[in-house]
């Protein structure tokens, strides 16, 4: 990585009068800021399609895009929707957040609409589409059966469709033949508009990193579509799930009920279903973010139908084996370890073999009852400095809630002080470490609080909601964050 720096914000936070953020005019405003500010990186959170719980981390696909970052605006000047069908619609009243139920009960209606009127203009192309993605066919079935299922997890649809008898399938995609080709177009329309989105990105002399999360959801297409790489026992039903063991912060630990990965039989076929989820992701992103990294060295594996994480057990991962079956497929691919967390000897090991850059989090690294690697003067180059993630409270919410202890350590430290703003210093601290690359979250440029938090791990409720306000890309605030990153050698 070059000595760089970026700003963290997600897709869904963009300002938009439809109820989330989009692939539309507010994205292309958003990288004129990002320009003017000095950026190299805008970074993002999986673009996949979100299901219970809105997390981008719980996706019905891990190729597949998210219907709702399709701009309703475009499809309008390109003739696939008029004004009236716009008209009249509750998307949520707050524009700070985002009303999940009012996005779900509203969008594929609006959409709807737009395939009945391109799907024969766009046929053509459609099909050109199609048959570059291998992954589609299976993915727009599945979601056409999930609508026909009333939402259902594909667990519980009936056995034939469930263990994908060919005959079942086959009468699945005759009867429901309108709804896959929905699906279908959805896609192309997502596609269609990112790709139009990033070569604009690129033209202003950015790049873009994006997630990878290290698991899939147990309800997508990815383990219907493909059950023999994952553990799972009779009838497709999981033996063990991921999470992570009892911390600090969460004394159940985390349960997160991810199927886990069959590495053997991975690795007995070259690691090909890694290799290809790698694959999609490069066509998105410039640099490729893999979330909970430690868990290829060894994860925790909590025996099915716990209802916490606490009666897990860790287990060997493959190691450098898929680490290096997928450095050495794309070795122009940009990679960050996403090392957080429980780390072990081998943890480090495995980093240290890899030759990734690692992650680093200033909200983790002043601590008063140990020593921290997180303080700048610990740091080698290759990594990535976080004033904080999304999983992390604003620096305005850590200022407030932290030990005192702990801020007082900030503050003897970095030099905080009121007059510059924490949240500058806390910049100010990143942007001068000797790691390659910094990134801070927008929230912590505008200096926002509790309200703002993206996510906190290991609840369900409230996540993945903040939106920017209209009109705080201000050119004041371009000019204050290029003045830093230039001070400090990141342009």
């Amino acid at each position: 990585m070059e000595r760089k720096s970026g700003v963290l914000m997600h897709i869904s936070s963009l300002p938009s009068r439809y109820g989330i953020g989009t692939f539309g005019r507010e994205a292309y405003a958003f990288a004129d800021f990002l320009r003017a500010a000095g950026q190299t990186y805008w970074q993002l959170l999986p673009l996949g399609p979100t299901g219970y719980g809105d997390s981008p981390y719980q996706s019905f696909s891990t190729f597949a895009g998210n219907p709702y970052f399709i701009d309703l605006e475009l499809l309008q000047e390109d003739d696939l929707l008029e004004p009236g069908d716009l008209e009249g619609i509750d998307w949520g009243g707050d524009p700070k957040r985002t009303d999940y139920g009012a996005v779900y009960e509203n969008r594929f209606t609006v959409l709807r609409k737009a395939f009945l009127r391109g799907r024969d203009r766009d046929r053509e192309a459609v099909a050109a589409f199609a048959a570059e993605n291998d992954w589609l066919p299976d993915y727009a079935l599945f979601m056409a059966l999930k609508q026909h299922f009333d939402g259902k997890s594909w667990l519980d649809w009936p056995q034939d469709i469930r263990l994908r008898q060919p005959e079942a399938l086959a009468r699945c995609r005759e009867l429901l033949g309108e709804d896959v080709a929905f699906h279908t177009y959805l896609q192309f329309l997502f596609f269609r508009q990112w790709n139009a989105l990033r070569d604009y990105i690129h033209a202003q002399g950015l790049k873009i990193i994006g997630d990878i999360p290290i698991y899939v959801a147990m309800d997508s297409a990815d383990v219907w579509s493909a059950p023999s790489y994952f553990q799972l026992g009779e009838d497709c039903v999981p033996t063990e799930v991921a999470g992570v063991p009892p911390d600090y912060f969460t004394e159940d630990g985390q349960l997160w009920g991810n199927p886990l990965y069959d590495y053997d039989r991975m690795k007995a076929e070259g690691f090909g279903w890694w290799i290809r989820r790698v694959g999609g992701a490069g066509k998105l992103f410039d640099v490729i973010r893999i979330d909970h990294f430690r868990g290829i060295e060894s994860y925790w594996a909590v025996p099915y139908g716990e209802t916490t994480a606490k009666n897990g057990k860790w287990k060997k991962g493959p190691g450098m084996d898929l680490v290096g079956a997928l450095t050495g497929w794309f070795p122009d691919l940009r990679i960050i370890a996403e090392d957080l967390g429980y780390l072990t000897p081998a943890v480090k090991e495995l980093l240290r073999d890899s030759g990734l850059p690692g992650m680093k989090v200033l909200e983790f690294a002043f601590d008063s009852r140990e020593p921290s690697d997180y303080l700048p003067h610990t740091y080698g180059t290759n990594c990535v400095c976080y004033v904080g993630t999304h999983d992390n409270e604003t620096v305005m919410e850590w200022r407030d809630s932290a030990a005192p202890e702990d801020f007082a350590n900030a503050v003897g430290y970095l030099g905080l002080h009121e007059a510059e703003g924490i949240n500058w210093g806390m910049i100010r601290g990143g942007m001068s470490s000797v790691a390659d690359t910094f990134v801070v979250q927008m929230q912590d440029v505008l200096g926002l609080g509790a309200e703002s938090r993206m996510n906190t791990p290991g609840t369900e409720q409230g996540n993945w909601q903040w939106r920017l306000e209209p009109g705080s890309l201000t050119k004041d605030l371009a000019e204050k964050l290029h003045t830093v990153t230039r001070r400090y050698g990141r342009i």
